[in-house]
């Protein structure tokens, strides 16, 4: 059982409880980013640094979860290809992702794709609020005690 963390955009106060939760339980946490992070000193927690590169990260993460793992991304794609493999997902504002609803975000996001590809001013996500990142907690909590 391993938390694999799609870790290049992952927001700093996340990347914090997971490391909390890490030292806390045990559970090895994986962070897969194509820069140098700095982890904490702990058996379980560790940075995998890839090379540069369109999705090399992804597809390292895609190539080494096992179906009891869980994926933290803001990657859609990502989550696809690994509920594909049986492994669970979860965005960073504690979103599940599920493979009843993943065809559905995907169709969104690459229709939000085409609308910025055709010039059309689209708004991001908002700022991670307390909300989301206690919403990410208890979802994270909630995978840890099924194990």
């Amino acid at each position: 059982m391993t938390i694999w963390v799609d870790a290049d955009a992952c927001p700093k106060v996340i990347r914090e409880v997971l490391c909390r939760a890490a030292q806390r339980t045990g559970v090895e946490l994986v962070f897969v980013a194509n820069q140098l992070l700095t982890v904490p000193k702990a058996p379980n927690i560790r940075a995998l640094q890839v090379p540069k590169g369109f999705d090399v990260a992804d597809n390292e993460i895609a190539r080494r979860i096992a179906p009891t793992d869980l994926l933290i991304t803001g990657d859609i794609p990502l989550a696809a290809e690994v509920l594909a493999k049986g492994a669970q997902a979860l965005n960073w504002r504690g979103d599940a992702f599920s493979k009843e609803t993943i065809a559905a975000q995907l169709t969104m996001r690459d229709f939000m794709d085409n609308l910025r590809a055709s010039g059309v001013q689209t708004e991001g996500p908002p700022p991670l609020s307390q909300g989301d990142r206690q919403a990410f907690a208890r979802q994270l909590d909630i995978w840890l005690a099924r194990r």
